[in-house]
């Protein structure tokens, strides 16, 4: 039985491709860094809502602008993605070239733009598909409209094709796995196959000429205006880049803890550890003119100033509203009318009184 399974962990001596444990881990690293850096950002706001507020409702997109600035610094140097050179693994193109270029000499033209957008587009297309999705699914929960509307009968037809489309699209992943498994593929992923490249291992001349080219750069020097401008921006957005591939490298190995301690089976634990008192009502957090002010009376909505009807609480901040008040407010503004939290369409908790 081992001797069946070697060739996915050991390649032999004239394959340069990597095993299907690093292809697959390389895949698995960037992915798990965005959730967490997600969940930092999501900590901050709730803190902060006015200073950090903007970070949580725009984080896709900043992850997204910072994501091609590190990818492309890597492709352009490296001949990889972050993941792929954190794995000693480079980039070439698909062909029957006899001498693999150096990892320095970087991916053609056609090759490495096609890289930087199925590395970057890809998956911040999938995952706004994925909010829509779940946005939907909450409409057709919590919508207020009538069950006969056309608009309903389209969305609720495209939620039910939607599981379909994603296990077609997985399947599609894990069938190119299998067939890099049993070396029938080149490529494990089929964005590597769209982008006209094969992943393989780094040599030895790749590390020596990756570490001539860091030496270089730092030595270099230019005399004309135009190229010392030219210089200038390139180091700067090479300094920002490399930050970022530093502190990445550093938080990658704080993920593995992260994923513990947030998992479901330590749920239990944490609770324990963090039991604490009921706290006081969250302050009055939004002072902005759009912020709705709390009334004397308890029974009355702070949105429409009238006695509540269907009293929904919101389980961000714990204050209670109208349904179709505080509805149409989160929908909006995503976020708490009086406090400012960060609010979703699921945090909407219905209140059933022994009167009613």
């Amino acid at each position: 039985m081992a001797e069946l399974g070697a060739h996915l962990t050991a390649a032999s001596a004239g394959d340069d491709r990597p095993s299907i444990f690093e292809a697959v881990a390389q895949d698995s690293l960037m992915a798990a860094v965005k959730p967490a850096l997600q969940h930092l950002v999501k900590v901050l706001a709730e803190s902060n809502p006015g200073r950090y507020g903007f970070l949580w409702h725009w984080f896709d997109e900043i992850y997204v602008l910072l994501d091609l600035l590190l990818q492309q610094h890597y492709l352009a140097r490296c001949s990889a993605s972050f993941s792929e050179n954190f794995y000693s693994l480079k980039r070439i193109p698909i062909g029957d070239c006899r001498q693999q270029p150096l990892a320095t000499a970087g991916l053609p033209k056609r090759q490495h733009w096609k890289s930087l957008l199925l590395l970057v587009l890809v998956p911040y297309l999938k995952g706004k598909l994925e909010k829509l999705v779940s946005s939907l699914r909450e409409e057709d929960e919590y919508s207020i409209h009538p069950p006969s509307s056309s608009w309903k009968r389209f969305y609720r037809a495209f939620l039910a094709a939607y599981p379909f489309v994603n296990m077609t699209w997985e399947g599609w992943f894990l069938v190119q796995q299998l067939c890099y498994i049993l070396g029938k593929a080149q490529h494990h992923s089929p964005m590597l196959r769209l982008a006209g490249v094969r992943l393989v291992r780094l040599t030895a001349e790749d590390i020596k000429a990756l570490e001539k080219k860091l030496a270089g750069a730092t030595s270099s020097q230019t005399h004309s205006i135009k190229t010392q401008v030219q210089s200038a921006a390139r180091k700067v957005l090479g300094g920002i880049a490399f930050s970022l591939s530093t502190g990445l490298s550093v938080s990658v190995f704080f993920l593995q803890f992260l994923d513990w301690w947030y998992s479901s089976e330590n749920q239990e634990t944490i609770k324990s550890l963090t039991a604490l008192p009921t706290p006081p009502p969250p302050v009055h957090l939004d002072h902005g003119a759009s912020s709705a002010l709390l009334p004397k009376l308890k029974t009355v909505c702070p949105l429409c100033r009238k006695i509540r009807i269907n009293a929904t609480a919101l389980s961000t901040s714990g204050f209670v509203f109208c349904y179709r008040c505080v509805y149409s407010y989160v929908k909006t503004h995503q976020r708490c009318p009086i406090t400012g939290y960060a609010t979703e369409l699921q945090h909407l908790v219905k209140l059933y009184s022994p009167e009613s």
